[in-house]
């Protein structure tokens, strides 16, 4: 998948996290765009394109501060499978930027939830993709130990 010689070097990111909470109560907490501000540090404000509740074809406006830069895009729902899966993409922004939410039953009342962040940088972007990628690694991992903490409460 590398482009190494040819074009950008893809970012795919992929972290997990276990909460010790039902797979329904964590899926419908992570998955609601008004929650995004309490447990992602870079968000700083979502605002709704398309009015509630959240479905394919939603839009959603993202105000986010990431690597120094504050960026403003907004993302698609691509894909939405209550308590299992949650896709979203960039409709415009800085650059093409896929997140996916994945959740599984991970013990008696416990889940395992993924998050991934796939794109293809362009431009500047692209020469950094490995500084972005590290840098969204860590963090996504803060954000999912902040999700954590606020639902392990």
């Amino acid at each position: 998948m590398c482009e190494c010689e040819t074009g950008p070097v893809p970012v795919d990111v992929h972290t997990e996290v276990e909460i010790q909470r039902p797979r329904v109560e964590v899926a419908a907490f992570a998955a609601d765009p008004n929650n995004a501000t309490a447990w992602y540090k870079n968000i700083r404000s979502v605002a709704w394109e398309t009015p509630p509740p959240l479905t394919v074809g939603s839009r959603l406006r993202f105000r986010a501060r990431f690597l120094g830069r504050t960026l403003e895009y907004t993302y698609e729902v691509l894909d939405l499978e209550p308590g299992r899966l949650f896709v979203m993409a960039s409709a415009d922004g800085p650059f093409a930027m896929e997140t996916t939410y994945t959740w599984d039953d991970a013990a008696p009342n416990a889940t395992r939830m993924g998050l991934r962040n796939r794109g293809e940088p362009s431009g500047f972007a692209s020469v950094s993709a490995p500084v972005m990628s590290l840098a969204m690694r860590t963090a996504n991992q803060a954000d999912l130990r902040r999700l954590k903490a606020l639902l392990e409460r």
